[in-house]
């Protein structure tokens, strides 16, 4: 009776030794060495993980940065001497920090956009946005539902009006706003005197004007006046150039419907 458990148990044990001989042999032939400045750059690393540069987290920027060259700077949380840090690892030039802030291409607020619907029992625009709806007549604009809020680990975002209003003052650039908004209302700007369109339609005027009083209607005094040529008119909406842009105010100045906001 004995050995009719012995045997089974020692020869299932002779197998799992087997087999773990054979892993452990693999994992030394096949193992894959892990460049140590990938270590050393995620300790330099905020360690936010907010995926503001573009990667899922602080590990994967600094594998990024090590494997493919991806631009110190990129980190919107790096400060100039960590940036410098960075560099010296990988031996390059770190190039200039330049911190960014969330800027919302929206002013349609209840009292200026027409409503098309009224919205119950949905509490986020991801939502109203996957069911190809939104209480607003503009299609392009803020649906107010507060998705950017919520990911806002700075309680840097508030919804007045029926639109997202961001205090830049509080806002550290993380991008996560920009990430979840399913418009692309938000976008990151270099944090220096500069224009800001307040609008994302890309309606033609006439049409805005039938819905909005505070939208963009593509007329191109602000292209005509800049002297910089940082404001061009594209699919009827002024974009700026933010690498052309001086911040000026020429631009917002002229705009006939202040849809231009200068932010200092």
């Amino acid at each position: 009776m004995l050995e009719q458990i012995l045997y089974p148990a020692l020869s299932i044990g002779a197998i799992g030794l087997f087999f773990g001989a054979v892993l452990a042999f693999a994992s030394i032939i096949f193992k894959v060495e892990k460049d140590e400045r990938i270590d050393k750059i995620a300790e330099i690393l905020p360690g936010a993980n907010c995926g503001g540069c573009g990667f899922a987290g602080c590990s994967a920027f600094a594998q990024a940065i090590v494997e493919d060259g991806a631009p110190v700077t990129s980190c919107n949380l790096m400060t100039a001497e960590k940036a410098q840090q960075i560099a010296d690892i990988m031996g390059v030039e770190a190039g200039e920090v330049v911190k960014k802030f969330a800027a919302i291409h929206c002013n349609g607020s209840c009292d200026k956009c027409s409503e098309k619907c009224e919205i119950f029992g949905i509490d986020d625009c991801i939502t109203a946005a996957s069911l190809g709806t939104g209480p607003k007549s503009c299609e392009y604009g803020c649906m107010g539902l507060g998705s950017c809020v919520k990911v806002c680990s700075e309680d840097a975002i508030t919804i007045e009006n029926s639109v997202a209003v961001i205090d830049k003052e509080k806002c550290i650039g993380c991008g996560k706003c920009a990430n979840i908004c399913p418009k692309n209302l938000i976008e990151m700007v270099p944090q220096k005197r500069t224009a800001i369109v307040k609008c994302a339609s890309k309606d033609k005027g006439v049409v805005v004007k039938a819905y909005c009083d505070a939208g963009c209607i593509g007329c191109k005094i602000c292209e005509k006046k800049c002297p910089k040529e940082g404001i061009k008119v594209i699919d009827n909406l002024a974009v700026i150039d933010y690498e052309k842009c001086v911040g000026c105010g020429i631009c917002a100045k002229e705009c006939p419907k202040n849809v231009i906001e200068i932010i200092k």
